[in-house]
């Protein structure tokens, strides 16, 4: 049985649709809380990682205050040499660049630059030609995301950009074949993003305005339900790549 193996930063940060999905195709999912003190897994052959977002970053490696980050930056540095299949979620995939040799820095826009956030709905266009990549299948030219950082990855020279926003460059990239990092958010269902605008709302107008938290709302009326039928359809696009990768089977 494929295993999902998930490394949770907060409470309100879940795997969402990917452990949804997951479990519709009878895989085994774990979460692990580092940030409550549970150790690191120890991964097996026939488990592959997921890992979450936080409003913790890179640049937080080395304080006392996440003494996990560095063990998770060990760990994607053990994935990544040994071809596990890995796919982080913002904060997951700026730990996942970090670890192949990437940088991540603050989000700046405009000339001259600003400091800049990219919080809310809008849409991520892929960059390959439609066809080339398995994990695009379906996916039309883009799609609309959910989005939740201040942060911009800077890719290593093994990474391969897939998708983008006029934002913020690096959105989806992938490492090798078997590791994907996505700067937004394909997992969070209706629910947890109400728990999201009630405890980190903060945030939102911090980027928004004072109005931010009804502008995401009203971004959900809009592209909520394509966000979610074109997410899932990308989560099962990278779910079919990890069990390719744990049958392994040749990729196509």
């Amino acid at each position: 049985m494929s295993h999902l193996v998930v490394l949770q930063h907060l409470e309100r940060e879940g795997p969402g649709r990917f452990a949804e999905e997951a479990l519709r195709r009878g895989w085994l999912v774990t979460v692990c809380r580092p940030d409550r003190g549970e150790p690191m897994p120890r991964l097996g052959p026939d488990q592959a990682l997921l890992v979450l977002g936080g409003p913790m970053g890179v640049a937080d490696i080395g304080s006392p205050s996440f003494p996990w980050l560095e063990g998770e930056v060990a760990l994607l540095r053990e994935c990544l040499e040994c071809e596990r299949p890995v796919i982080g979620l913002c904060l997951g995939a700026q730990l996942l660049a970090f670890a192949a040799g990437g940088q991540v820095v603050p989000l700046m826009a405009g000339e001259p630059p600003v400091r800049a956030y990219e919080v809310g709905w809008g849409p991520v266009a892929w960059t390959p030609p439609q066809g080339q990549e398995p994990v695009l299948a379906g996916l039309g030219e883009a799609m609309p995301a959910l989005h939740w950082h201040g942060d911009r990855i800077q890719l290593p020279a093994a990474a391969t950009l897939l998708g983008s926003t006029p934002l913020c460059a690096e959105q989806l990239f992938r490492i090798g074949h078997h590791a994907h990092g996505l700067q937004f958010h394909a997992e969070v269902t209706d629910a947890a993003l109400e728990v999201w605008l009630d405890e980190d709302g903060d945030y939102v107008r911090q980027a928004l305005g004072p109005d931010g938290v009804e502008q995401i709302r009203a971004g959900r009326e809009r592209w909520g339900d394509a966000g979610e039928r074109q997410g899932r359809r990308l989560i099962n696009n990278l779910l079919d790549r990890v069990a390719v990768l744990l049958g392994g089977y040749p990729l196509l």
